[in-house]
């Protein structure tokens, strides 16, 4: 069961980095893709900012949606805990050790 249970970790993990590279790439080229526009102008210019906006925008937040969510299931099936305040009984414990190295 364990094995397996690594399995689908590495699975999405793999997938999850697999989309954010694509998620990045994509923004990326849309920034490149307005920074073009800038630089041309004109009507072309608009159209390249129409075309990023209403087409290339809704697949890239509706993607990017799925993947924080892969990313979610992940931690959560390898019981990882990202915002969780640590214990204060360990930093009291590390203050005591050092407490009693001077």
């Amino acid at each position: 069961m364990k094995n397996l249970k690594v399995k689908i970790i590495n699975v999405l993990s793999y997938i999850f980095g697999l989309g954010v590279l694509i998620a990045l790439a994509v923004g990326a080229l849309s920034f490149l893709g307005y920074l073009f526009a800038l630089i041309i102008g004109g009507d072309i210019a608009s159209l390249i900012c129409v075309i990023i906006y209403e087409y290339i925008y809704p697949v890239l937040f509706s993607f990017t949606s799925i993947i924080v969510l892969l990313g979610l299931v992940k931690m959560y099936v390898a019981g990882e805990k990202s915002m969780a305040p640590k214990s204060k009984n360990k930093v009291m414990d590390k203050e005591k050790i050092e407490e009693n190295k001077k």
